[in-house]
């Protein structure tokens, strides 16, 4: 007796027969058997994918819970919200970010609107903004939701920041082909410090580490995406010449990742060299790819075919997104040209260094010439495409404004909390957003008399200090790997960490700070678990290799969830006895 879980050996249900033996004996499977053999593989991949989105996921949900608890808290402007939180209200409400008032009625602007007060205070003109408008217009989108509160100005950074986890699980799980090791990755990043703290505040650097990882994340994809189709094409055109070449211009990838490069240089300009350099590694992915396929001299070659249209797709497509994120800048060119033309920055003609003053402050002895402005200013209104020409030239010229603040009027500035660009790695400064140092007399062992404070409240910008020395070393590692076995996954680590990090190097006579590291987090996040899955090992049989492997990243990871643990208090805003808070600074440099 024979059912359909067992079909008979001569035929399946319609009675077709099948052949008997292969030449070296053994069994055909019928057509029956070859068609269910397919739908079997066809569930269990739909079924891995299930549980590994699943699992992700949940990975996510985990990290927005953390991080929506008590989001409101501290109630006020924390560091730069000041100006980030305001600038995303102006946009939202006016299309272009407007100034403000110090003061309204006697109150403190930052009081006023903590009041609940939005009305009255803000100028008629636009604001200097030193930075593109992504970033706030996605702030804009809490406030829109949830008010302009600490709260709505924060909400945006928390959904974001819980993607940010969800988009590095499934990048890992990619490159690993693990889903143990992808989630590994997205729970290193969801008890690290610096990413739980940035992701509960309405600052630029959580939205431009979010678009940076997406784009490296279609990147990625598109390296798979074309090795398959090159896979698919070569049997039809073989590997003379250049290879496949049609149906391989058009690469949807790349044209997501261009978006996402877009949308985080959008954010802040640092996303330009990190574009830079994948795009480097998409041409070299691509000839290697030629090359492995038998097409001779397939650097040159698919420079060209591939090089060519892949700048197309990504660097133009992301320049594209760029300028259309300036739109409401755009439509608004002819206030900035009436309020901003004649900034301190227009006229200046040479940077003469910076003179030190008997407060131990620096002032800039910057040559300017006053009268300088934009052409545009003084142009006639245009019409028709013409002004959206004009308006165009506008922008390009508030962009060098822009660019020479950032290169020059800051070079004489200071910070108590700046940090060395090359001291990052290892935490060498971390940020205080939000102190509260004086005593609590209402607490157990206060008293009036007490002017130190007996207990401490902070939110502190530092990172998880064992993930991030141990990252330290994964890099190292990774880079050895990445050059000694060849293994391309590593390259997406270290180019990822170098290209977010070397360039503030040039930089470090400014006040730069240790949470421009955000965007260097997840590659380095990404070097720990591709290491760690090294130690393990691919084969899943019992070995001592794979024991001490799983001894050792699970250690690891037990140990970074202690050690946030331990820095959770400083992370948010709790109260603690200062004696604790002491024990928490491990150095002094972190005070």
């Amino acid at each position: 007796m024979t059912t359909l879980q067992e079909p008979p050996p001569t035929g399946g249900p319609t009675g077709q027969v099948g052949l008997s033996e292969t030449a070296d004996g053994r069994p055909v499977p019928t057509a029956w058997q070859r068609a269910r053999g397919r739908l079997t593989e066809a569930d269990a991949r739909l079924q891995g994918r299930a549980a590994a989105w699943g699992a992700a996921i949940g990975v996510a949900l985990l990290a927005f819970a953390m991080r929506l608890w008590h989001l409101g808290s501290p109630h006020r402007f924390a560091f730069d919200e000041t100006y980030y939180a305001k600038d995303a209200w102006g946009l939202l409400n006016q299309g272009f970010v407007r100034n403000y008032q110090d003061q309204v009625g006697g109150k403190d602007i930052n009081d006023a609107i903590l009041d609940g007060r939005t009305q009255g205070i803000w100028g008629d003109g636009p604001s200097m903004e030193v930075h593109p408008e992504v970033g706030k217009w996605v702030i804009a989108l809490g406030e829109k939701a949830f008010g302009m509160d600490p709260f709505g100005w924060r909400i945006s950074a928390a959904v974001v920041g819980a993607l940010m986890v969800l988009v590095l699980c499934r990048l890992a799980r990619r490159m690993t082909g693990s889903t143990t090791l992808g989630c590994l990755a997205g729970l290193l990043l969801t008890f690290d410090g610096l990413h739980f703290v940035l992701s509960r505040l309405a600052l630029l650097d959580i939205f431009l580490a979010f678009f940076l990882l997406c784009g490296v994340a279609c990147v990625v994809n598109d390296r798979d995406w074309f090795r398959a189709r090159l896979a698919r094409k070569i049997d039809e055109v073989g590997a003379a010449s250049f290879g496949p070449v049609r149906g391989l211009m058009f690469r949807p990838w790349l044209v997501a990742g261009g978006v996402c490069f877009g949308l985080a240089i959008g954010t802040k300009w640092t996303a330009g060299p990190p574009l830079a350099a994948f795009g480097l590694l998409v041409w070299l992915w691509s000839a290697g790819a030629r090359r492995s396929f038998g097409v001779r001299w397939a650097v040159v070659r698919s420079a060209l075919v591939d090089g060519v249209p892949a700048f197309a797709q990504l660097v133009l497509i992301a320049f594209f997104v760029y300028v259309v994120s300036w739109t409401g800048w755009l439509v608004h060119a002819d206030d900035y040209e009436q309020t901003l033309s004649s900034t301190q920055y227009t006229g200046f003609t040479q940077d003469n260094g910076c003179t030190k003053n008997a407060d131990g402050t620096r002032s800039p002895n910057n040559e300017s010439d006053d009268s300088a402005t934009w052409p545009t200013a003084t142009e006639p209104d245009a019409h028709g495409p013409a002004e959206i020409v004009q308006s165009l030239r506008s922008l390009f010229y508030y962009h060098q404004d822009v660019f020479t603040f950032h290169s020059h009027y800051l070079n004489c500035s200071s910070h108590p909390y700046q940090s060395q660009p090359s001291g990052w790695p290892l935490i060498n400064r971390p940020v205080g957003v939000a102190t509260d140092l004086n005593a609590r007399p209402d607490q157990p062992g206060c008293t009036e008399a007490d002017s130190s404070g007996c207990y401490y409240r902070q939110v502190l910008l530092i990172g998880t200090p064992l993930l991030w020395w141990g990252g330290a070393i994964a890099l190292v590692a990774a880079g050895l790997l990445w050059i000694g076995a060849r293994d391309w996954r590593f390259g997406v680590a270290v180019v990822g960490s170098l290209s977010t990090w070397l360039p503030w190097l040039r930089y470090d006579d400014r006040p730069i700070f240790f949470f421009y590291a955000i965007a260097y987090l997840p590659f380095m996040v990404l070097a720990i678990t591709l290491c760690l899955g090294t130690l393990i090992g691919r084969s899943r049989l019992p070995s001592g290799r794979r024991t001490a492997g799983v001894i050792v990243a699970g250690s690891f990871f037990v140990l970074v969830v202690l050690n946030f643990a331990y820095f959770y208090p400083i992370l948010s805003y709790e109260t603690i006895p200062k004696s604790a808070w002491n024990h928490r600074m491990w150095f002094s440099r972190w005070i």
